[in-house]
């Protein structure tokens, strides 16, 4: 696997489950090292950073989001005083969050029970979209973000995502192809290798395993 993401450019990986797209968001945030070859942000070595630098620096956008109880402020917060409110009402803006906070009684001040149990999955998606562009990150990381959220929600975070694209390098691991239709960079991940790498456009004219898998998504869709 070879491939490079340029600064302030949005990559994206697809392929079919098992093919090693988590596994190359784990070794970039050395959740365990590699054994072998080199992984360079900046042009060193990641295992040349120190950990918790390195980690501070990658803000990983999950499937799965976690709220715990308080509230929408000390969620984005998460305990880290260097974060003013000024800054939660613009992250929460950034990526489209802010509209729906601030139609809540309460704002950015509302109560959120254990899970955010009272918020919808597109909701908690956003609040966690927050969260991540609050602690400033240079690498931007999605992994299957959008895969439980409705089409208006999506329609959202690609526009969060257009937003933050100029100030962060972002990396997406996507199922659903059309989050990633704009990305500078489709990496096509088949069976541990890269098999494809391109724009979309490239890549549906190339007619290889990426156009396979955006007709198959097109299939489901319309017998759907």
């Amino acid at each position: 696997v070879s491939f490079m993401n340029e600064s302030g450019k949005e990559g994206a990986f697809v392929g079919a489950n098992g093919s090693g797209k988590t596994t190359i968001k784990n070794l970039i945030a050395r959740f365990y090292d590699i054994q072998k070859a080199e992984i360079l942000i900046d042009g060193i070595n990641i295992n040349e950073y120190n950990l918790k630098d390195l980690r501070r620096q990658i803000a990983v956008v999950m499937q799965d989001v976690f709220l715990f109880s308080g509230d929408i402020k000390s969620n984005i917060r998460l305990k880290d005083s260097q974060i003013s409110d000024a800054d939660i009402i613009y992250a929460s803006k950034l990526v489209c969050a802010g509209k729906f906070i601030e139609s809540l009684p309460n704002k950015y001040d509302e109560e959120v029970k254990e899970r955010g149990c009272t918020f919808s999955s597109g909701q908690r998606q956003l609040i966690s979209f927050a969260r991540a562009v609050a602690f400033k990150p240079s690498i931007f990381v999605l992994d299957e973000a959008t895969a439980n959220i409705d089409t208006e929600t999506e329609t959202a975070i690609q526009n969060a995502m257009m937003n933050i694209s100029g100030e962060n390098t972002t990396i997406i691991i996507a199922h659903r192809l059309s989050t990633i239709r704009n990305a500078d960079k489709i990496i096509v991940i088949h069976k541990g290798k890269v098999e494809e790498m391109g724009t979309h456009g490239e890549l549906l004219e190339l007619g290889g395993v990426y156009r396979q898998l955006y007709e198959k998504q097109l299939s489901y869709q319309h017998t759907a």
